[in-house]
């Protein structure tokens, strides 16, 4: 056999393998390069924080060396929650700094303009920051993975913490006039079936919009006993402090994106906040009863080295902080095999990963059936002080 023919099997053989490091996109043999878009600026920049607290903990795994050898190149941009500028920026992640994925870009407006563009071009979206139930479809988004709670899951756990508590009652549901807020709204319609035309009042706003204190004014007309705000924590606050300028003795419960004591209740103003509900999956930085628990003390320790003079009572750093948990997590369990089909497939086998900042008994599970991340969650009432749970780790099953 000749020198030439050698050679020729030789690279035959080698491409025959695993795809090597210079073959894929974003990959080298120090670094990986990853995308993110996140509205740093503009309506809902509050929640952009994610971002920042993902970023953070992306600069202390690399401190601490990276994963298998290689450092994280996270490249972040600032779409300002505008859907045209998220897809700029998309393109360029892909086209221009070739990312090899896209980890926890947040907002579903950006998503949904994003996402038929990342499917053609064979780039997954991992942990995506929407509960938009859309993107749980599996078989319409093969490439993506969610990482919070479905609206619709969660919307659902609402409507029957409601009939329960308050069986007769009139609710009232503030959402935001998108796939979020309609989420939520839908939610409840299929949970009440026949009686949510009866039971239950709606107003929608736009994220443009600079205050809902009409639509508050006009839910209260209606003689609700609770109110429901499906929005971002913006017009969380402006809701839950309007309420209460106007003497709305309404039992209050925020959506998940807006359970942030720092983001939505400060500046609604923590006295007028008594009382309000949330769903959560992560332990309260300010509660006493994890004060001497390990993992929220690596998160305090983590927060003033990295996020030194943040506010750490905002909830969307201790997002951020999970999501670069489960990124760690991901590119482990890839080890050396850093192609894009290996990487969406370890962001489905994820099997009982527990993040130390989450509630006990709320783990990480993903199939090739299920992308989503997170599907479970407890309820909390805030006492002026600090959020304090009730009730059972409630899922899907639990609606």
């Amino acid at each position: 056999m000749t020198a030439k023919w050698k050679i020729a099997i030789a690279l035959a053989v080698l491409l025959s393998g695993p795809a090597s490091a210079a073959e894929e996109p974003g990959i080298s043999e120090t670094e990986i390069k990853v995308g993110g878009v996140f509205p740093f600026s503009g309506p809902a920049s509050s929640i952009g924080l994610v971002g920042k607290g993902l970023i953070a903990y992306i600069q202390s795994l690399n401190d601490r060396g990276g994963v298998n050898g290689r450092k994280i190149n996270y490249i972040a941009y600032d779409d300002s929650y505008s859907p045209p500028k998220a897809v700029e920026h998309v393109r360029k992640l892909v086209e221009s700094d070739e990312v090899s994925f896209m980890f926890g870009q947040l907002g579903t407006p950006g998503l949904s303009a994003t996402a038929k563009y990342l499917r053609a071009k064979g780039v997954p979206s991992l942990a995506i920051v929407s509960g938009s139930s859309k993107f749980t479809d599996v078989a319409n988004y093969p490439l993506m993975t969610t990482g919070l709670v479905s609206y619709d899951t969660e919307g659902k756990i609402y409507a029957k913490y409601l009939t329960k508590t308050l069986p007769n009652a009139k609710y009232a549901i503030l959402y935001q006039n998108d796939d979020l807020g309609k989420d939520y709204v839908n939610a409840f319609k299929a949970y009440l079936g026949r009686d949510f035309d009866r039971k239950v009042v709606t107003a929608s706003y736009e994220v443009t919009e600079p205050t809902i204190d009409s639509q508050i004014t006009n839910l209260k007309s209606s003689g609700a006993e609770a109110l429901v705000i499906a929005g971002t924590p913006k017009f969380a606050a402006q809701a839950i402090r309007q309420a209460s300028v106007i003497g709305w003795k309404a039992t209050v419960i925020i959506n998940y994106p807006s359970a942030s004591v720092g983001g939505t209740l400060a500046p609604a103003g923590l006295d007028k906040s008594i009382g309000v509900i949330a769903g959560t999956i992560s332990k309260d930085v300010a509660d006493e009863t994890w004060k001497n628990d390990p993992g929220m003390q690596a998160y305090k320790s983590f927060f003033e080295k990295y996020l030194s003079g943040a506010d750490i009572t905002n909830g969307s750093y201790t997002l951020g902080y999970q999501q670069g948990v489960l990124l760690e997590q991901i590119l482990k369990q890839c080890g050396n095999d850093l192609s894009r089909k290996n990487i969406l497939a370890q962001a489905k086998n994820l099997k009982n990963v527990v993040v130390p900042v989450a509630l006990p008994g709320i783990e990480v599970n993903t199939s090739e059936s299920s992308n989503m991340m997170s599907t479970q969650m407890r309820l909390q009432r805030w006492t002026g002080t600090t959020f304090q749970l009730f009730g059972d780790v409630l899922d899907a099953k639990s609606e």
